[in-house]
């Protein structure tokens, strides 16, 4: 069972409780209107757009964002958006993978290659640091949910691969083609999940000290307000006296 990173779960909490709210929901807004447009639009028949509404509704979006989201799908004016994967390095070589949903692909390009220039980093050709992360499906739960050994035997029992857990909650991993059907069946057994999503899991965690990660965060912050940014991974980690330091 590999360690959870103590650390991103820091950064999760932090970044939900001070990204702005309609950022965020605008961003959610429009994963739900990409997902439904590409497949059908009610969310039982629809894995995509069952991920993204359960990710909306796990950071309380209103419920009148999310069907205006799915109507929007259904309509004329609904942008084409195209989803781009970039991959770069920050500083120290940490490698960071960038995905966005743009409608406008040379702005999203200099946006996000301007960011890695500004912190000391460089934006790299796709496929020059997926190869050390794999594709996974992530569904966590709290620590609420139960003791270690009763969420393995849950997770395997749902056909997922591998949990990690630590005092502050469950990290799920599966197939990216099983998350739907993994994360229906743990709610059958454990309830309701926190949430479900496809990720970049890294291979292994580079260590890094305050300056580093002063400049790394600033760089993960600047990706993370552009609104054609839906997610940014990384494989640095900080060390808890580091993170004091942070806060």
């Amino acid at each position: 069972m590999a360690g959870h990173s103590k650390w991103a779960n820091i950064q999760h909490r932090k970044g939900r409780q001070d990204a702005a709210r309609s950022k965020l929901f605008s961003k959610l807004a429009k994963e739900i209107t990409v997902a439904a447009k590409m497949g059908d639009p009610d969310p039982d028949k629809n894995p995509r757009l069952r991920l993204a509404v359960k990710a909306a509704k796990a950071v309380s979006c209103p419920k009148d964002v999310i069907e205006r989201a799915i109507k929007k799908s259904l309509g004329g004016d609904a942008e084409d958006y195209t989803e781009i994967r970039y991959e770069g390095y920050g500083v120290n070589g940490i490698a960071i993978i960038v995905e966005a949903m743009t409608d406008n692909l040379n702005r999203t390009a200099s946006n996000v290659r301007s960011y890695f220039t500004k912190c000391g980093g460089n934006l790299g050709q796709t496929g020059s640091v997926s190869h050390s992360f794999d594709r996974v499906g992530e569904i966590s739960y709290p620590a609420s949910a139960g003791d270690a050994d009763t969420v393995m035997m849950a997770a395997l029992d749902a056909g997922a691969d591998d949990v990690e857990s630590d005092e502050d909650g469950h990290w799920i991993y599966c197939k990216v083609e099983d998350l739907s059907n993994v994360s229906d069946k743990l709610e059958e057994i454990l309830g309701e999940s926190t949430e479900s999503k496809l990720i970049w899991k890294p291979q292994s965690r580079t260590v890094v000290d305050l300056e580093t990660a002063q400049k790394l965060m600033r760089l993960v912050d600047m990706l993370e307000e552009d609104d054609d940014v839906q997610t940014v991974t990384h494989n640095f980690d900080v060390p808890d006296e580091v993170v004091a330091q942070l806060a």
